[in-house]
């Protein structure tokens, strides 16, 4: 039997009066659940890893009672998470399915062609950029795990490795990019600083531009119970309440909103 040792990175209350919400700046001081401790989910451990010491965090849920964001404290920062990634959207078959009829519609609903750009945040493996192929629309994916964009590069998919923000955003639009789509699919959650990731969407998206996002309603999360998808590569929980505020702070509008099976 193996007895591993734990090192446990506690949440101390006077630290946690001190934190501040990730999108409006006010002081958290409400707890929605507190779930304990635990290791990062996706630390999948190696054979010589088993008899060596662990790093627990907490998995306390603040709600802030200005924007109502729910969110996790970044114990585990997105480089350590992200850098190297274990999960590939292309093994989900439905998903997959899910991605190729959001192409063809928006295609169709925006009237992208030939002339256009879309660009996906997050995009993993190409799973739903490569659909936009055959209808002829050029595409980019930002991805910031260099192992699920080589497979995404390998689908034909053109992909640039690295974290989004400001900082990639300025870069693109100094290389004369501008995006008629962005698309983001279940990377808010994923994202520890959203106003510097929600500014470079404004500065990447033409005038006339439109932004789509996909993402877990966090009204879901608490009549469903579905508190296994509280750990600590999600930083953030949203509502819809949160999203439109979170839009205007950064001169976006919300034009439409889809309740969506997945």
């Amino acid at each position: 039997m193996n007895i591993q040792a734990v090192e446990i990175v506690r949440d101390q209350n006077t630290a946690r009066r001190n934190v501040s919400c990730r999108l409006c700046g006010s002081r958290l001081r409400h707890t929605l659940v507190d779930l304990g401790m635990s290791p990062p989910c996706e630390s999948f451990l190696r054979a010589e890893q088993l008899d060596q010491m662990e790093l627990y965090y907490p998995l306390n849920v603040l709600v802030c009672d200005r924007c109502y964001l729910v969110q996790l404290k970044e114990y585990v920062s997105p480089e350590t998470i992200f850098s190297e990634y274990a999960y590939f959207s292309s093994f989900s078959t439905s998903w997959v399915a899910h991605a190729k009829a959001y192409c063809g519609a928006i295609t169709e609903r925006l009237g992208l062609g030939a002339d256009s750009f879309a660009v996906e945040l997050a995009s993993n493996d190409g799973y739903l950029l490569q659909h936009f192929l055959p209808l002829g629309v050029p595409v980019l994916g930002v991805e910031p795990a260099a192992n699920v964009a080589r497979a995404a590069v390998e689908k034909g998919v053109p992909t640039r490795v690295d974290f989004f923000g400001v900082r990639l955003a300025l870069q693109m639009v100094a290389e004369g990019l501008r995006a008629d789509l962005i698309i983001g699919n279940n990377v808010l959650a994923q994202v520890p600083d959203l106003n510097d990731f929600v500014a470079g969407i404004k500065i990447l998206l033409k005038p006339e531009g439109v932004v789509t996002l996909e993402f877990p309603h966090v009204e879901r999360l608490m009549t469903e119970n579905q508190f296994d998808t509280i750990y600590h590569e999600h930083f953030s929980y949203f509502s819809l309440l949160t999203i439109d505020l979170m839009a205007a702070r950064h001169g976006l509008r919300l034009i439409d909103v889809e309740e969506l099976p997945t």
